[in-house]
């Protein structure tokens, strides 16, 4: 294996996701210089594989697979630790006929049992034949297998003492499933969403054009290799670019996101990717001197998605890190799903964030959103603020339609529907082909909630989410990012979601992760978000202030309002006493 990391250009005439399959994106990616490379949290390079060795290492695990007699389009779940191994893995899978399945390792999952029993309900609902993660998970593994007469499951080491199949390799086809992409939503009911691989390549092609890419752009990556941002925007789309991508780990990024930028500043790195909370964890962590090391004069593509956007933190982000040389202008807003491999609209390219406020009382009432001014007297009224995401991917339609079904005009509110290449061909096992997910003329309800101006989507958040209080419309966002304006409350401490009352309405709940052990000082802090609450949104809302670490994150990384609610309710035993007072 190389040590010096994988150049930024090469010899290679650049080939643009023009590819029919993935497996014959990595044979032209090999033919060239470029690859992966691996640090650790400390800053060290740990691992380097160019894409020439990852086709070679992927061609000789794609002839041991067969040794083990699977079928054409059998499942190989595999735990996606940020390791050249996961690659060699995937790209395995592609060459011998099989289907990946990324699963997360066990980090913000809770304790082992809990990761056990996730990891479980993933092997059974993909019925995985095989299973193959790091050997310090093996007893995890081994656990979570048990009954399941799986093929093989243990480490890649123990894999490579079986003896390779000199078989003809027939490589998965267009029309054929590229990988299983489980959404990260849900930890009880995991939906295993079947992306082929025209799917996958058309929403690659359609993302690459949109970035304009040249052979010049070099990537940064921490997002997690089991989510569809991670996978399809930073693990494939270098290969089918011939990109060189350097890699942080998910939980090295959190223990230490200031490598982030290092890496972004040392390899001049052009592209990278994130949901909000990484770049308002950069900025919370950042010293001056920090700032004044680094270069990301060169970064111009800072993507943003994953979860609804706050313009705020972003620019504070922008705000401390002009000094380093990092332009506003390179965010950019994006918003995609699993469930359409990954991108569904893009924002426009060197323009940064471009935001509108809207009526946030006629919004709740009307649903439409009227454009206001946020300044002057109108911003004593309430008021929200959206990020704009931009227009759909070519070939791609997007739709707004009400509870009944019916399409909306443009500005009123309603639930987002996708129609187009990119979407799934619908889940896998016992998630089933859902029609009220996915019809029959392949409209696909995504879940989310949001509005179409000029052609432009703007989300407001998931329909999963929505706090209904005497039938109006209550944005959980809007809560949070109240209780986030006092000093004491940090930015992704805060979650809000309804419980049902004792007199059967909804009633709003926001759960603040909170430092201050004071309790005259604590009780103040309740009265001041209360007090916001109401002035803001006229509403009555239980305000419960927990210790840190709390809050209940999916796997990859974003609040689960849903968890958190559930285990609000078995604190509070709320059933039996719904009249939980204000903490």
């Amino acid at each position: 294996m190389s040590v010096i990391p994988t150049p930024t250009e090469h010899h290679l005439v650049r080939r643009y996701a023009d590819f029919t399959t993935l497996a014959e994106a990595l044979d032209y990616a090999a033919l060239g210089h470029t690859g992966c490379n691996f640090y650790a949290g400390t800053g060290e390079l740990f691992a380097v594989l160019p894409y020439s060795e990852l086709r070679d290492d992927a061609l000789a695990i794609a002839y041991r697979l067969h040794s083990l007699g699977l079928k054409r389009g059998d499942r190989v779940a595999l735990v996606a630790e940020t390791h050249p191994n996961f690659q060699r893995f995937f790209f395995g899978c592609q060459y011998a006929g099989l289907v990946p399945v990324p699963v997360p390792p066990p980090l913000q999952l809770g304790g082992g049992s809990e990761y056990i029993n996730h990891l479980r309900r993933l092997l059974t609902d993909s019925q995985a034949r095989v299973c193959v993660g790091p050997s310090e998970y093996g007893a995890f593994l081994a656990e979570a297998s048990e009954g399941l007469h799986l093929q093989f499951i243990g480490s890649a080491k123990s894999f490579s003492k079986f003896a390779a199949n000199p078989v003809k390799l027939d490589p998965l086809e267009a029309n054929e499933l590229a990988h299983l992409q489980y959404t990260s939503g849900s930890t009880r009911f995991p939906r295993g969403v079947m992306i082929t691989q025209r799917a996958v390549m058309s929403n690659l092609s359609c993302t690459i054009d949109h970035l304009q890419m040249t052979p010049e752009d070099r990537a940064v990556s921490w997002l997690p290799y089991y989510h569809d941002m991670g996978l399809v925007g930073l693990v494939l789309a270098p290969i089918v670019s011939q990109m060189s991508v350097d890699y942080l780990g998910t939980r090295e990024f959190a223990m230490r996101p200031r490598q982030w930028l290092v890496r972004m500043s040392e390899s001049k790195a052009t592209i990278s990717f994130g949901p909000p909370f990484g770049y308002e964890l950069c900025a919370r962590r950042l010293r001056r001197e920090d700032v004044e090391m680094l270069d990301l004069s060169a970064w111009r593509v800072a993507g943003v998605g994953a979860e609804t956007i706050r313009s705020e933190p972003l620019l504070s982000f922008a705000e401390e890190l002009a000094l380093s040389g990092f332009d506003k202008r390179a965010f950019l807003p994006c918003y995609g799903l699993a469930e359409s491999s990954l991108a569904v609209s893009f924002a426009p390219l060197n323009q940064g964030l471009r935001s509108e406020w809207v009526d946030g009382k006629h919004l709740s009432e009307t649903q439409r959103a009227v454009p206001i001014a946020n300044e002057g007297p109108l911003k004593l009224s309430r008021s929200n603020q959206f990020v704009n995401c931009g227009q759909p991917l070519p070939g791609h339609q997007v739709a707004i339609r009400d509870e009944s079904g019916l399409e909306l005009p443009e500005r009123y509110c309603g639930s987002v529907y996708v129609r187009g290449p990119s979407v799934m061909s619908g889940y896998f096992g016992d998630g089933g082909n859902h029609p009220d997910v996915l019809s029959e003329d392949g409209w696909l309800d995504t879940g989310d909630i949001g509005y179409c101006a000029g052609g432009d989507i703007i989300i407001t958040g998931r329909k999963k989410d929505l706090i209904i209080i005497n039938g109006r419309n209550i944005w959980p966002q809007d809560l949070e990012y109240l209780a986030e304006q006092e000093p004491e409350v940090r930015p992704g401490d805060a979650s809000a979601f309804s419980v049902p009352g004792p007199d059967g309405h909804e009633k709003a709940v926001i759960v603040i992760q909170c430092r201050e052990a004071n309790v005259e000082k604590r009780r103040n802090l309740v009265e001041r978000i209360d007090r916001a609450i109401r002035a803001d949104l006229g509403i009555d809302c239980i305000i419960d202030l927990v210790p840190l670490h709390t809050l209940i994150r999916t796997s990859s990384g974003k609040l689960s309002r849903f968890r958190t609610r559930e285990d609000f309710i078995d604190r509070n035993d709320w059933d039996q006493s719904p009249m939980l007072a204000v903490s």
